[in-house]
């Protein structure tokens, strides 16, 4: 186990390797929505200013996110030793708006590219920040405790309105006090 720059309890420990793994990942599947490559397909004008405004509230939702968390922000998923829970602004909103946004300005990206090879790696990016955020709401729910559940219950993960019973079900099934993993 290692501690990140920062961190002095055993709430923000990461696996030797993961955070940065996941941070690669999050870092190539970017990369791969903005292939070079010539377009394969025209797309009607309807769909490219969809895609642009995408694009553009994306990144005003992940700035939001960004600066809501302050010089708290760290790439790696881990708490800083300090943090405190944000429930207000972007993230009162959804819970990752840095990523919510990042996932909607690489939809407008990769749809405005017109190739297949950007849509392969924004599903790879979903995926990666899918983990990411799972395991920053685990380090969150060890510390933050009650408070954090309470939130997690009122704002969605990632879309307004959108909430699965499988995510309630984790939610549940992980208590308070447990380890990052799951462990107590």
């Amino acid at each position: 186990m290692s501690r990140p720059v920062g961190c002095g309890s055993f709430d923000c420990v990461v696996p030797d390797g993961y955070g940065l793994s996941l941070l690669g990942a999050q870092l190539a599947a970017v990369a791969g929505v903005f292939c070079p490559g010539e377009p394969r397909w025209r797309l009607p004008r309807v769909v490219a200013v969809g895609a642009a405004t995408l694009l553009v509230g994306g990144n005003v939702l992940a700035a939001a996110g960004a600066l809501g968390l302050g010089r708290s922000l760290r790439p790696l998923p881990h708490l800083p030793s300090g943090a405190t829970l944000r429930t207000d602004g972007a993230f009162g909103v959804v819970q990752h708006p840095i990523y919510a946004g990042l996932l909607l300005a690489s939809t407008g990206a990769a749809i405005l590219r017109a190739r297949p090879e950007p849509l392969a790696a924004l599903a790879v990016l979903a995926s990666v920040l899918h983990l990411k955020a799972g395991y920053e709401e685990r380090l969150l729910r060890v510390r933050f405790g009650a408070a954090y559940d309470e939130y997690a219950q009122r704002v969605p993960r990632m879309v307004p309105g959108i909430r699965t019973a499988a995510r309630r079900r984790v939610r549940r099934r992980l208590p308070v006090g447990a380890g990052a993993w799951g462990h107590t």
